[in-house]
This record gives structure tokens, C-alpha cells and sequence, in this order.
């Protein structure tokens, strides 16, 4: 039995809990039974599930805080795919990784420091504050959806939704080769998928957020 009950522990257990049964699984109750304490205990703690939510994703996020550190010298577009790279890794760690961390609000200030470090490397690069804004909220807002959509494909990491079975799409899109071929890319090599958007989110936010040198416009 828990001698003691606080935030950290109660968001600690959720997330190991997170990759047994799931979003839709983890209640407050589910994870009073794990403490072994009476679900109203945790009401200390936590309102309500959604508040529980936004500890988790601030947690998750103390965890990456390490392995976010922009490489010593690297262009503002290796460090956004450094970043990137960093929080699709972390977030594929948990079950609905993705779903837990998206949509919520820290319940503290310790991305402050990095994200100032992210928008310093936009500003020295060229980028209005505006701008660098923009870019990061596009690479991060990139990076969640697509895992979002990953994590729909392999629910549980290894294992393969039987709904985005390939031979079942194609006798369904028999007579849309196109939609077939194209559910391949979707489905498939994930990895590559990410890679690929990445560059091309990256490559755009370069086009149309980061102003052209004086005399090229």
C-alpha cells in the first residue's frame, strides 16, 4: 500500500498504467485500485480526469526535457528536426501517447526555458518572433497529429490494427487503384511517412514564414 499520495505519484502510476489498458481505460477509480487506496483520495489531487490529463503531459515532457537540447551548432531546421524526432520517439513510448499529450495544458513552466531556446535559434536564423512562433506551433502540432494517426494504425506498439489490413482495403478499393496505392504510403513504412512530411512541413515553413535576406525580395 502507498504510505503517501501525492501528484507525482498518482501521475506516475497512470502513465505506467497508461500502457496496460489505455486512454479510454484509465479512470481515476482504476488507478486508486493500483494504489491501493479509495478512489476519493485522489480527488485531493485532482478534480478531474482532465486535470490528471494535463499532469501526465507534463510529465512526459519533464521525461524528453533531456534529449530536447539542440545540437551544439545545427541550423534552425536540424533543430526542428531534432526536436520533432524527440517527441514522436517519446510520445510512441506510451499507449495513446499522442491523445494524452495533445489538447492538454502544462501545469508548470518547465518547457519555458526550452522553448525560448527554440525560438532564440528562428530569431538568429532570420525569423521574426511572429514567425518562429509559427513554426514551432506547425512542426509540434505536425508531429502529435501524425503520431495521433500512428498510434490509430499500431494501438498497442507491435501490434497492427486489423482495420488497416491491406488485402481487406484492397478488395474494399478494388475499383480505386489509386486509393489503394495510396493507402500503402499512408499505413506502411510510418517512419518514412513522418520523415517525409517533416521535411516537406519544415521546407514550407522556411518558404513562407522565414523573411527573404534584404534585396531578394
Amino acid at each position: 500500500m502507498a504510505t503517501r499520495i501525492d501528484r507525482a505519484l498518482v501521475a506516475d502510476t497512470a502513465l505506467r498504467l497508461l500502457n496496460e489498458v489505455g486512454l479510454e481505460g484509465l479512470t481515476l477509480r482504476r488507478i486508486a485500485k493500483e494504489l491501493n487506496v479509495q478512489a476519493p483520495a485522489l480527488y485531493w489531487h485532482f478534480k478531474n480526469k482532465q486535470e490528471l490529463l494535463d499532469e501526465m503531459a507534463t510529465e512526459m515532457f519533464r521525461r524528453m526535457l533531456p534529449q530536447l537540447a539542440l545540437p551544439e551548432g545545427a541550423t534552425w531546421q536540424e533543430g526542428m528536426a531534432h526536436a520533432a524526432h524527440v517527441l514522436r520517439r517519446e510520445l510512441l513510448g506510451y499507449r495513446d501517447g499522442a491523445k494524452v499529450f495533445g489538447g492538454t495544458r502544462f501545469t508548470d513552466d518547465s518547457y519555458a526555458g526550452t522553448l525560448e531556446s527554440f525560438l532564440q535559434a528562428c530569431l538568429d536564423a532570420g525569423f521574426t518572433s511572429r514567425g518562429a512562433a509559427r513554426a514551432w506551433f506547425t512542426v509540434n502540432t505536425y508531429t502529435m497529429g501524425y503520431v495521433i494517426e500512428e498510434q490509430s494504425v499500431h494501438p498497442v506498439p507491435g501490434e497492427r490494427d486489423p482495420a488497416y489490413d491491406q488485402a481487406l482495403r484492397e478488395g474494399r478499393l478494388g475499383d480505386s487503384p489509386l486509393a489503394v496505392e495510396a493507402g500503402h504510403e499512408f499505413f506502411d513504412d510510418l517512419e518514412a511517412g513522418f520523415d517525409d512530411g517533416l521535411s516537406a512541413v519544415i521546407a514550407g515553413v522556411g518558404v513562407t514564414l522565414l523573411p527573404a535576406p534584404a534585396g531578394q525580395e
